[in-house]
């Protein structure tokens, strides 16, 4: 079953509390919440203290995905504040083996993200220290972009080299997902789909929601071949 993870980057963060209860009562599987640093990317989000003030308000596992220019300096607090998984990029700043070793140290899912002009190369040697990957189809920063088709390929070859190396890599895709990318995404192999402002407007995603994890990857046991 794909697992949809809605991002609360597009929520209304005067009450997000409320938002995130909303995103549970809906079926989500987990729910994404995107931290900027205004040097990484040019926008800025939240800190630690706002993962940490929302975490006991639900039970849905946090994505905790870090769009920062030095992940290495944020990891434990993220961790403490409740993350369950947590992404750094591989176009950041440090040591991206020590920092994925150190997050699965903590027993929090590792994950790795490329932007989309990242080739598949660049984290190919960092995949067996990754149970999670964010493959991003948008350029990180901004929500409401359009879908960028050319990371497409990138996602099987993804989910090729996992099957290859029989190390489990779950493959998140997130920006520009609606109902007919998110398909696309899934049929190419992803396990889990992020969205955020196709969800948020409308007036129940539930509906939604459940038609997406309907999805069936060509690379799930049960899937239709």
């Amino acid at each position: 079953m794909t697992k949809v993870s809605p991002s609360i980057l597009a929520a209304d963060f005067s009450k997000m509390g409320d938002e995130l209860r909303h995103i549970e009562s809906v079926g989500a599987d987990w729910v994404h919440l995107d931290v900027m640093d205004g040097a990484f990317v040019p926008n800025l989000t939240f800190g630690p203290p706002v993962v940490k003030a929302i975490r006991p308000l639900s039970k849905i596992p946090f994505d905790v995905h870090l769009m920062v220019k030095y992940p290495e300096t944020m990891i434990d607090n993220f961790i403490d504040a409740g993350a369950d998984m947590l992404t750094i990029h591989v176009e950041s700043s440090g040591n991206i083996k020590k920092m994925l070793d150190h997050i699965r140290s903590r027993n929090v899912v590792p994950g790795i993200s490329l932007n989309p002009k990242t080739p598949f190369s660049r984290i190919k040697k960092y995949l067996d220290h990754a149970d999670l990957v964010l493959v991003m189809s948008v350029q990180p920063g901004f929500g409401g972009q359009s879908f960028i088709e050319t990371v497409i390929p990138k996602i099987t070859r993804i989910k090729e080299y996992a099957k290859e190396t029989k190390h489990p890599i779950a493959v998140s895709v997130d920006g520009g997902i609606n109902r007919e990318t998110g398909k696309r995404c899934v049929n190419a192999g992803a396990d889990v789909l992020v969205a955020g402002s196709y969800l948020f407007k409308m007036e129940e995603m539930s509906e939604e929601i459940e038609l997406w994890q309907s999805f069936r990857s060509p690379f799930e046991p049960s899937a239709n071949r």
